[in-house]
């Protein structure tokens, strides 16, 4: 694909995952600072990665949710666990992955992405 056709591909991807409210909150934002950034992460993280055909969207939430804790990326985890139930993850799944995390990733960690999960998800 050239350049052109990944950022298409890329926002459509990007669009069914994050959801049309955050892609068009997040393109409003767009200037001078920031628009080869986005660019940049249409194109290859949504046209080239989660547009490959080795994962599923199921099991690319899976790798990017553990990814999030592992970093404390909590900000990004709560935009990305709607993205996990879009894909397909139940909230049950969502907190098997988030205790798996803690094993790997440390318990303070997964202590906060609980924290996430339960304001971003609810109760159930």
């Amino acid at each position: 694909m050239n350049d052109d056709e990944r950022r298409e591909a890329g926002m459509g991807v990007r669009r069914e995952v994050l959801g049309d409210e955050h892609v068009d909150r997040a393109a409003s934002r767009i200037d001078d600072v920031t628009r080869d950034f986005q660019d940049f992460i249409t194109r290859y993280a949504w046209g080239d990665v989660w547009t490959r055909p080795g994962l599923g969207r199921r099991e690319r939430s899976v790798a990017v949710i553990t990814a999030l804790v592992a970093n404390g990326n909590l900000e990004e985890l709560e935009l990305h666990l709607p993205a996990a139930l879009r894909n397909g993850l139940t909230r049950e799944e969502i907190t098997e992955v988030l205790l798996q995390s803690a094993v790997y990733c440390g318990v303070p960690r997964a202590n906060s992405a609980f924290a996430v999960a339960r304001r971003v998800l609810g109760e159930g």
